[in-house]
């Protein structure tokens, strides 16, 4: 039996949410979906019949998809997005880039960091080609999402970043960005994600491409010959991973059967439990990681960070299922895994497109505020620590200077293109009108504001590099000095911040320790001109 007929189409189908156990989406209905909401979607709002508050959703990163509803910035037009206050004026009293830059490369040496290897070092969102070390030209072509977040396009990216088999990566653009370059419809005329071509042949469904590796890159193979006990458990535990998926689906997105759907949710959670133990784990075949593992690993990881967001329950951090803590351990451990993570903000706000909204109750809120950075702590500085018993649990934890170097590293190298795309915080609604104003890739930035967002990122920058107290007294002075003239309007800056602050994208412009790292650094500029 093929791997496409063991993994019963994971690809081809996914629950309604309105009527979970009719598997009736069809694979470009729920292809297009996670292409639509990774670059901006429509509104869509649920409200739990037990409970008050709405749902609603937005994207996590730059250029993601972006749901109306959220509170603050993310229910706001670009240009509308600063909250309540009167930001103070200031002059531009921070360092030049070229003084950064200095910085950065002083930073790199004392931390002895090293720039990553895209081509051969661990999986990282931003390759566009991988040869691990080979020396030899990538023997096939894999076409994935730009924002990295397809669950059908990670579970191929691990399986080939375990495998080591190289290859190269071309980057397709999402509906919401216009249309598809004209060279990728001609080859797939339904322009869906993700699509492979090996020795002139074209493959697009994650099922039937995870199959064609398997067979044709025998020498490190991830599933049990055909025909053994393994090959059959195998089998058996991808039945449980579609179990699985359903019943996630049941709880997540009714309005109804609140406690019931959770109980069935919960046992199906105890066998998945179960079974990490079964061949003494850590994995769900052993001591290797498998096929297996990467169909599961997309999928838990949004479960673990969509249940605590909208139920208010948290599966990580409370001992209730320790062989699936084990197994997130132990997957984080993976590169090959832990170059596609992504996080909880990210997942919580790109789900309700593809299902056509989540329920939440009002238990939730206090985790939901949490992880959207809206409960004063979260994502604000001095930063809570991360590691495996956070809310947001990440068993690899944090190297606080060394994030900080990675953020502001990738801000300074990129600081043109940064700068103008945060203005979009204080510019115009693009047009023609997208789905999603805040993911709007027309919208056009504030250019009369630029030089001073360019300011204000420059703060930033220097707050990550020498912390925030020194990097205040700096700005404080260019706030002081603004009253004897040229001075610099607040409020856009603010407005950009916190525009590019919800559009940091993990993984594509950071991993999550640096990620938050940033966000934290962008509020910091916030308050600090608002107060």
């Amino acid at each position: 039996m093929s791997v496409a007929q063991y993994h019963i189409r994971s690809c081809s189908s996914l629950c309604s949410a309105r009527r979970v156990g009719r598997l009736r989406h069809c694979e470009n209905v729920v292809r297009t979906a996670y292409e639509s909401r990774a670059r901006g979607f429509c509104t869509h709002r649920t409200t739990d019949q037990a409970s008050s508050r709405p749902v609603s959703a937005s994207s996590g990163g730059i250029g993601n998809t972006m749901l109306a509803g959220l509170k603050k910035a993310f229910t706001k037009e670009p240009s509308e997005s600063v909250e309540q206050g009167a930001p103070s004026s200031f002059t531009d009293s921070g360092v030049s880039w070229d003084d950064l830059q200095q910085k950065v490369q002083q930073r790199q040496a004392e931390l002895q960091w090293e720039t990553p290897d895209l081509e051969n070092g661990p999986a990282n969102a931003r390759a566009l080609k991988r040869s691990f070390g080979k020396g030899s030209k990538p023997v096939l072509k894999l076409y994935r999402d730009h924002a990295a977040w397809c669950p059908y396009c990670q579970k191929v990216w691990i399986q080939l970043e375990e495998k080591q088999i190289p290859y190269e990566i071309e980057k397709i653009n999402m509906r919401c960005y216009g249309d598809k370059p004209a060279a990728y419809t001609a080859k797939v005329p339904s322009g869906l994600l993700p699509a492979m071509e090996l020795d002139g042949e074209l493959y697009t469904e994650s099922d039937l491409i995870m199959q064609v590796l398997e067979e044709r890159f025998p020498e490190k193979p991830l599933m049990p010959s055909k025909g053994t006990p393994g090959y059959h458990r195998a089998q058996k535990l991808l039945r449980l991973e579609r179990q699985m998926f359903g019943v996630w689906l049941q709880w997540l997105c009714r309005s109804w059967s609140h406690k019931v759907s959770m109980d069935t949710f919960m046992d199906t959670m105890e066998q998945v439990n179960a079974e990490l133990d079964v061949d003494g784990g850590p994995f769900f075949l052993g001591k290797e990681l498998s096929l297996v593992d990467c169909v599961f690993a997309p999928f838990l990881e949004r479960i673990v960070a969509s249940i605590p967001y909208y139920k208010g329950v948290r599966l990580r951090g409370e001992g209730r299922f320790p062989n699936l803590e084990r197994w997130f351990e132990a997957m984080e451990k993976k590169p090959s895994y832990l170059g596609t993570r992504s996080d909880f903000f990210t997942h919580v706000h790109d789900l309700p497109p593809q299902l056509g909204g989540c329920v939440s109750v009002k238990e939730a809120r206090p985790m939901a505020d949490a992880i959207d950075g809206d409960d004063g702590v979260s994502w604000h500085l001095p930063l809570p620590s991360l590691d495996a018993s956070s809310l947001e649990p990440y068993s690899p934890g944090e190297e606080p200077e060394m994030d900080r170097l990675r953020a502001v590293q990738r801000l300074v190298e990129n600081h043109e293109a940064v700068t103008k795309f945060a203005a979009r915080g204080c510019g115009q609604q693009g047009s023609p009108p997208v789905n999603a104003p805040l993911s709007d890739p027309y919208a056009k930035p504030g250019m009369q504001h630029l030089a001073a967002v360019d300011a204000g990122l420059r703060h930033v920058a220097l707050a990550l590099l020498d912390g925030p107290e020194a990097a205040a007294k700096t700005l404080h002075a260019g706030m002081n000095s603004a009253a004897n003239g040229n001075a610099m309007p607040g409020a856009p800056v603010c407005a950009s911040a916190a525009y590019l602050r919800n559009r940091v994208g993990v993984p594509r412009d950071l991993p999550l320790p640096a990620a938050r790292q940033l966000r934290a650094h962008l509020n910091w500029l916030i308050d600090e001109l608002r107060n």
